[in-house]
């Protein structure tokens, strides 16, 4: 079992509680960049038990190399240039294309993952002077909403990072965030193992491990799958000539929590004699930083009861821990937390008084820790944003997290600055959303949206009217219809947009028929469902109504005294008849009346 090698001689940083842990690497020193040219080249089939994704950044097609099955990343993401890069120094082929992103603050790869299982990630990096212009950019690396590192990239040097750390979700997100003008973000691959729960959980999962140095002494090429079925790599120390290289020939069972490769416990570092101490190279940085540092032993040689190799840990010559008295045939861990160190401090192993020989490492890693690790953005927003790019195709792109880092949100929002951030504003003017809009009302921090200039349609959601700090509504220029509802239109602290959509009844009033006096913004009455056209052509021909049945009545009128007059005119005529024939029979002084004339018969 792992024992802590840390007395209160040395000075502690902010103490860790036990839980899961989060561990974070970085790339070692510059003396070891031009050996990653090897790593890629040797990879083998992992193991079953380790879950693997190998992302070939800018590659269309999946392939084998090394018994790795890589995947192009075409349809794994939908921003960025894909970029094919010209290589003469024996890269693998992942190194041979990247993608180059010029566009949004980051840039995400979301990748499938289990929730509590730990993974290592891997993101390599090679320039190659792919854009011409002779300018390795630099820029930041993140995951999950956490500052990862700042990548330096190398004119024609490939470069990975490394992070292990314990997934908080279903998803593991890697991004680079663009953080100098003209300098573009690009990536070559990204790579996840899973790890035992087990490994590195020295460290609680709320913090996280920046790798400084991982290497194995002793050896005389990288360690790397199968040795280490974990798939880390374990870099050679360089041997300055002042330290013997010895190997085991034991077979050893190592029963470490973070399993380091026998291959690596096989080989050692020991010096001439017992004067001389390992003086470790850590690779901090100038500024003092807590770190974790673990340290692997394993005899290399089989004593006899005249000889004993005892030696003590020191920082800035200062004994901190017990004699370590290395094992043959089984290895044991030592590992230094909670300790705040820089550039400027020194570790050294020292053999006791009593010790016949000198002292020896097998491997050795330092990290840095981070400060607490995100939770993220709220899990109920994150679900109404995804609800959101569900249903808007063009929304699609923005994956990570979207309100983490602070400074790279994503393009169309703005968040909060809780520990657990929320959404406050949604900016999509003009990005081309169509239809209906999705229940969003899980968002109920929200103060200001704004979805003009969109073709939106269908009746305006009544959840809106449900936000409850929404001060601001913009939905100009779409093609909204029916009714605003009462909840938006009679809330007083909103300022409530609506204009360009000429389908929406913006007032009670617009909303009623001439035929009666009920608001048609309620659930009763039919013209409540009309469409504002068609209630138009209503009021329409409601207006001519008097018209139709003014003239109708003339009609009437006038053909009822042509009638009258027919029928008079016929009535004459048949009177002259009858006075025609009177005049030789009707007695003298006989009045006969036609047609209201008064006649005079002589």
């Amino acid at each position: 079992m792992s024992t802590l090698l840390f007395k209160g001689k040395a000075k502690a940083a902010s103490l860790l509680s036990p839980n899961h842990s989060h561990l974070i690497f970085m790339m070692p020193s510059s003396s070891y960049l031009i050996l990653l040219l090897l790593v890629f080249n040797a990879y083998h089939f992992i193991s079953a038990d380790v879950l693997t994704t190998s992302i070939d950044c800018g590659a269309s097609g999946s392939y084998i190399e090394s018994s790795i099955n890589w995947t192009g990343d075409k349809d794994l993401i939908q921003n960025g240039e894909a970029i094919v890069v010209g290589t003469s120094n024996g890269l693998p082929q992942a190194m041979t294309t990247l993608r180059v992103f010029t566009t949004r603050r980051k840039n995400c790869y979301s990748i499938a993952a289990e929730k509590g299982t730990r993974y290592l990630l891997r993101a390599s990096f090679y320039y190659g002077n792919h854009d011409n212009k002779a300018t390795p950019p630099v820029f930041d690396l993140q995951f999950d909403g956490n500052h990862w590192i700042t990548v330096v990239t190398s004119m024609d040097t490939a470069i990975f990072h490394e992070a292990i750390y314990v997934a908080k979700a279903d998803t593991i997100s890697v991004c680079v965030a663009q953080t100098f003008p003209k300098m573009f973000p690009f990536i070559s691959a990204v790579e996840v193992r899973s790890l035992t729960p087990n490994m590195y959980s020295q460290v609680d999962a709320n913090y996280g491990l920046i790798l400084r140095r991982r290497v194995a002494f002793g050896t005389k090429d990288i360690v790397k799958y199968p040795d280490d079925n974990y798939d880390r790599i374990w870099f050679p120390a360089i041997n300055s000539g002042i330290f013997t290289e010895a190997t085991s020939s034991a077979i050893i069972a190592n029963t470490l929590d973070n399993d380091p490769p026998t291959e690596v416990l096989r080989n050692a570092f020991i010096t001439q004699n017992t004067s001389t101490a390992i003086v470790l190279r850590a690779n901090l940085p100038l500024m003092e930083v807590p770190i974790l540092m673990n340290m692997y032993f394993s005899e290399v040689d089989v004593l006899d009861s005249t000889e004993e190799r005892s030696f003590e840990f020191y920082i800035n010559d200062v004994i901190v821990s017990d004699p370590i008295i290395p094992p043959y045939g089984k290895a044991i861990q030592r590992y230094l937390k909670n300790f705040s160190a820089s550039s400027n401090t020194s570790f050294a192993l020292g053999a006791t008084s009593n010790s016949t020989l000198p002292p020896l490492i097998n491997a050795l890693e330092v990290f840095t820790i981070t400060d607490q690790l995100t939770d993220g953005t709220s899990p109920d927003d994150v679900g109404a944003l995804g609800d959101l790019q569900k249903k808007f195709v063009t929304l699609q792109g923005w994956k990570g997290d979207p309100c983490l880092p602070s400074t790279f949100t994503w393009d169309w929002l703005n968040c909060s600055t809780d520990v657990t951030p929320r959404i406050t504003s949604l900016y999509l003017s003009g990005y081309d959303l169509s239809g209906s809009l999705p229940d969003f009302s899980s968002l109920d921090a929200l103060e200001t949206i704004d979805l003009q200039n969109n073709r939106l349609n269908g009746p305006i959601p009544d959840f809106l009217g449900t936000l409850p700090k929404l001060k601001t509504l913009n939905l100009a220029n779409n093609g909204f219809s029916g009714p605003v509802p009462s909840s938006l239109s009679k809330n007083t602290n909103l300022k409530l947009i609506v204009s360009g959509n000429p389908d929406l009844c913006t007032s009670g009033n617009s909303c009623k028929t001439t035929n009666t006096k009920t608001n048609t913004n309620t659930n009763s009455g039919s013209s409540s469902n009309a469409s504002p056209s068609k209630k138009k052509k209503k009021k329409k021909k409601s207006n001519k109504l008097p018209l139709i049945l003014g003239v109708t009545a003339a009609a009437l009128v006038i053909f009822f005294v042509a009638l009258g007059s027919l029928a008079i005119l016929h009535q004459q005529r048949k009177s002259a008849a009858i006075a025609a024939a009177a005049t030789t029979v009707t007695k003298p002084g006989s009045l006969i009346y036609t047609s209201g004339y008064k006649l005079n018969i002589c």
